[in-house]
């Protein structure tokens, strides 16, 4: 009786998913196993609300694969070390594993091989499980990654794609292994509450239903704020409960602007990936410095508190971050406008929005949330660095009857339409805009002191 381990990380789901396929075909059982990884916690990157999605992901993985006759292996404590344990306990001569993208799953897989390949067994790696397009399988001539996006997406729209795989009818796994209790719902406390379900089932629901009513209006509708009509797939694309080949692959069956538009986006993530694929360092450094002396965390406290808390006078900048704090995700024109907001108007460190995002945001990765980041801050891949955005023009362009600010900054619930994203207008009004802040800075003296710092004038 041959048995495979495979080891789920980013990949939460039995639809398409290349590892789970490869080891069944080549072994009469299979361990599905995944482990708590200790390193994750201690580096502080186990945020409440990716532990709580994390718990619901688990939860459905274990009941797939109940359904289907196996059931979910969990451990705890470092990967390397479980893994060695649980093929001690079964006598796998395989593991399977997602090809990652990050320095830290690089270092791991590399551990792995090596305490597998000690003890005469092997590591598969799969690509095409996290990503639609592997890092580093499309290059430029003259360099080890793409800098630029358009490029890269000509690229990467060129290449063919593997194809998508059916979830597993039978998973027989050994009765040897033992396992922790799959995570109760509600067990993590200090989640947002407006936080969304996890599980590869109400991701493929959401998708359904997507494909059929909101994959036409993307194009149009994506930036529209009060609108919503954004996919929200990307804390499923995080934990990989829904595979971003399949996703290309069926957009692109639909055909369409909406559909073009979406693909797009699926590209800029993997363009993220490969960026920090190849630069791990830009996860802690600038990509491209501009050389700023960003104001100190002292002298930028209570800018910066203002902004976590959604109390800068800007209504779209605090609608968002207020979406943020209770949903534990934002619209990305919201991420947009108040990454800019910190970075250029605030003159703050883009480290310390990235580090406030990652604490919250329950699709929080290191690529793209810190190149996006960076992206807004002007030291990374854009090629307009010093741009800046204005958010009163922006709420007036994206929330043009001011529904999302009202939503989400209900002080602001009796100003009507567009006059909510300037209600510094209204003073004397009383009752309009209670307990609403002023501005932190004015507009043209943050846009000063940004300009004079990066040496524009």
């Amino acid at each position: 009786m041959t048995v495979a381990v495979v080891l789920f990380t980013a990949d939460l789901r039995l639809h398409d998913h290349p590892p789970l396929r490869a080891a069944l075909a080549s072994s009469d059982e299979i361990v599905p196993l995944f482990v708590h990884d200790r390193a994750i916690h201690e580096a502080g990157f186990a945020a409440p609300n990716r532990r709580a999605f994390l718990a619901d992901c688990l939860r459905d993985l274990d009941a797939g694969l109940r359904e289907r006759g196996g059931r979910l292996v969990i451990r705890s404590g470092d990967v390397v070390e479980e893994v060695g344990r649980v093929v001690s306990e079964t006598g796998a001569a395989d593991v399977h594993l997602a090809a990652g993208v990050s320095a830290y799953a690089h270092r791991r897989e590399e551990r792995l091989r090596e305490a597998l390949e000690s003890g005469g067994r092997r590591l598969h790696v799969h690509d095409g499980v996290v990503t639609a397009v592997a890092p580093g399988t499309v290059t430029p001539a003259a360099s080890g990654h793409f800098a630029v996006f358009t490029p890269y997406f000509r690229r990467w729209s060129a290449e063919r794609l593997r194809e998508t795989f059916a979830a597993p009818r039978t998973v027989r796994v050994p009765d040897g292994p033992g396992s922790e209790a799959v995570p109760a719902a509600g067990a993590v406390p200090g989640v947002s509450e407006g936080l969304a379900e996890g599980g590869e089932r109400q991701a493929r629901k959401q998708l359904t239903a997507w494909l059929r009513h909101g994959l036409a209006a993307y194009e149009e509708g994506h930036d529209d704020l009060s609108g919503d009509a954004t996919s929200r797939f990307s804390p499923h694309l995080h934990f990989g409960a829904l595979s971003p080949v399949e996703l290309v692959h069926r957009a692109r069956t639909a055909g369409g602007a909406g559909a073009e538009a979406f693909v797009r986006q699926l590209c800029w993530r993997d363009f993220h990936y490969q960026v920090l694929a190849a630069r791990p360092a830009a996860a802690r450094q600038d990509y491209r410095t501009r050389h700023d002396h960003w104001r100190s965390e002292a002298d930028a406290a209570g800018d910066i508190e203002a902004w976590r808390q959604g109390r800068t006078g800007y209504p779209v900048v605090d609608a968002a971050m207020r979406q943020l704090r209770h949903e534990g995700w934002m619209h990305n024109r919201g991420r947009l406008l108040t990454a800019g907001f910190l970075t250029k108007t605030l003159y703050v460190d883009w480290r310390i929005g990235a580090r406030h995002f990652l604490d919250l945001l329950v699709d929080g990765d290191v690529a793209n949330n810190q190149l996006n980041w960076q992206w807004m801050a002007g030291t990374g891949t854009d090629s307009r660095p010093n741009r800046v955005l204005n958010p009163v023009t922006q709420g007036k362009r994206y929330d043009p009857d001011g529904s999302y600010v009202r939503r989400w900054v209900p002080e602001l619930a009796a100003v009507p339409g567009s006059a909510v994203h300037e209600p510094w207008k209204l003073r004397g009004a009383g009752s309009a805009r209670p307990d609403y802040p002023e501005p932190v800075v004015e507009l043209a003296d943050g846009l000063a002191r940004f300009r004079q710092a990066r040496g524009l004038e």
